[in-house]
């Protein structure tokens, strides 16, 4: 009897842990079926075929080091959507709560934009950027372990919509 009880605990548990995941993991679920948002995984296997391919630079070489430690990308992005500005602020309440650590504002005419991210023992171990429009948002979360100055190699070179905000880091760090 002990032990169906423990085994169903630990079952429990399991499943509430699963249940328990990222912000971004929340609103794909969310707007899964939601036509207007298209979803984007990438995962930890694609980013480690990166790294089987041969470096013809410094450049290329750099690439591929910051991409072998990824475990992976998720995007969530709608062009024409009604209420973009109430899901921007909804989302960078629900971020804040998870205690991501916010690392660049940027605001314009058109769209607001935030930088956040959760370090473990002194390193990046996840990113997360959210955008936010007239019509439209943008969610992004590249995890795993990540090097900020690597970054706008990792956007140049992977044509994935929303990656290309990510340049705005490295311009930021410039100035």
């Amino acid at each position: 009897m002990k032990t169906n009880i423990l085994i169903i605990g630990l079952s429990l548990l399991s499943f509430a842990g699963m249940a328990q995941g990222s912000v971004i993991t929340k609103y794909f679920n969310q707007y899964a079926d939601n036509e207007d948002f298209t979803k984007v995984t990438v995962n930890s296997k694609m980013f480690s075929l990166f790294t089987e391919l041969e470096a013809d630079g410094d450049d290329e070489k750099a690439f591929l080091e910051a991409v072998s430690k990824l475990k992976g990308l998720k995007v969530l992005a709608a062009d024409s959507v009604a209420n973009s500005a109430k899901i921007y602020a909804q989302a960078c309440a629900d971020i804040s709560k998870e205690g991501y650590e916010e690392l660049m504002t940027v605001q314009d005419a058109s769209e607001d934009m935030k930088f956040l991210i959760k370090e473990n023992k002194g390193k990046i171990e996840e990113l997360i950027m959210v955008v936010g429009g007239k019509k439209n948002f943008v969610m992004l979360s590249l995890y795993g372990e990540i090097d900020l100055k690597n970054i706008s190699k990792i956007a140049r070179s992977m044509k994935i919509k929303g990656l290309e905000n990510l340049k705005k880091i490295e311009n930021a760090e410039k100035k």
